[in-house]
């Protein structure tokens, strides 16, 4: 029995008439949670394109629910998929850590998988994705193309992986334009098109002639096409809703750590460690660049792909300096991973506050 697209609410019912049915779930089923629908583009578009890559590269089978909210939905979401026999459950939005350490303690023959998270379980592994690489090379487009100097981010939450893509992007840009300075509206909110749509409209009438996000939806790019601006969409290639506006985007690949995960766990040979892959690990790349962006500016971005890919090159190698002016790493230093996932400021070049600080 294959489970496709389902409801929070058809969930139950759909597991009730499988035990009543007399069909059993068959070792090899693995589960996703999704934060957002999964549409055309964006986060649970990525995650749900790597589930595809999983399902015709090994030949098990998945289903997944879309569209779980970050609380008890998300808690009744995993354990039900654990109780049906699931093999592997993969959780993927920051929200669901909790929920999904707390129901693998119940579920020890099962391997969770949280995305984005920070709590590792003795059956449960977490996976991220250094954003921040490609953070970092759109923010030196952006330092180079910007007429006015200002740009605008469109945020979701101030945890550190979003505060590491904001701070990387002003590092970018000011790496190539000491007068560039970075606005950021938060919207407290993974997936809502109409806030994110009002945000990027304030900020580019504050002045932004390129935007950016950390959120699902393509709201951000249609608005920066509406206007007339340049904009940098994010977890997927999103030009088709701003073929103008788009100049490229920082793409997330998930297919090929699901594949190796759900195979090691066949195998027998896997284990609830922390993955972070960046561009070494084809985890991340740029989207094709836009023909708006000069040919010469192209070539070195390209190279820097390349000086990214062979750690030749560091988006936070120092220095490294605050807002408020303090070193945080200093010329000839670069920050570690433990720095990097403590996060919990911005860097000189960000005009606005994080929320509560």
């Amino acid at each position: 029995m294959r489970f496709t697209r389902i409801t929070i609410r058809k969930l139950a019912l759909t597991l009730l008439i499988a035990v009543a049915s007399g069909t059993s779930f068959a070792a090899d089923n693995v589960g996703f949670v999704y934060v957002s629908p999964i549409g055309d583009a964006g986060w649970t578009y990525q995650h749900d394109l790597g589930r595809l890559q999983l399902e015709k590269e090994t030949g098990v089978t998945t289903s997944y629910v879309e569209n779980v909210a970050e609380g008890a939905d998300a808690e009744r979401v995993i354990r039900e998929m654990a109780k049906r026999g699931d093999k592997v459950v993969f959780a993927t939005s920051f929200g669901y850590m909790n929920y999904a350490l707390k129901v693998s303690k119940s579920f020890r023959d099962t391997a969770f998988v949280h995305v984005t998270g920070y709590k590792l379980g003795k059956n449960m592994g977490l996976v991220n994705a250094r954003f921040y690489e490609g953070r970092y090379l759109t923010g030196v487009i952006a330092g180079e193309m910007s007429k006015s100097n200002v740009l605008g981010y469109v945020a979701a939450f101030p945890i550190p992986e979003v505060l590491q893509g904001i701070n990387a992007f002003i590092k970018g840009a000011r790496s190539v334009n000491p007068e560039a300075e970075l606005r950021v509206i938060w919207v407290n909110s993974w997936y809502d098109p109409g806030k994110e749509r009002q945000a990027a409209m304030t900020l580019m009438s504050q002045g932004a002639d390129i935007i950016t996000h950390h959120t699902d939806s393509t709201a951000v790019v249609q608005a920066a096409e509406e206007e007339g601006k340049y904009a940098f969409g994010y977890h997927s290639d999103m030009s088709k809703y701003g073929p103008r506006a788009h100049l490229t985007a920082t793409t997330h690949h998930w297919g090929d750590y699901y594949v190796k995960t759900v195979k090691d766990v066949q195998a027998g040979r896997w284990a609830p460690i922390s993955v972070w892959g960046g561009y070494a690990q084809g985890m991340i790349r740029l989207a094709p660049l836009n023909d708006a962006i000069p040919a010469d500016l192209q070539a070195r971005i390209r190279d820097m792909e390349q000086q990214i890919t062979q750690r030749k090159l560091h988006p936070f190698a120092g220095p490294v300096v605050d807002q408020a002016g303090k070193t945080i790493v200093a010329e000839g230093s670069t920050m570690t991973d433990e720095q990097l996932n403590k996060m919990n400021y911005y860097l000189q070049g960000v005009v606005s506050k994080i929320p509560n600080n």
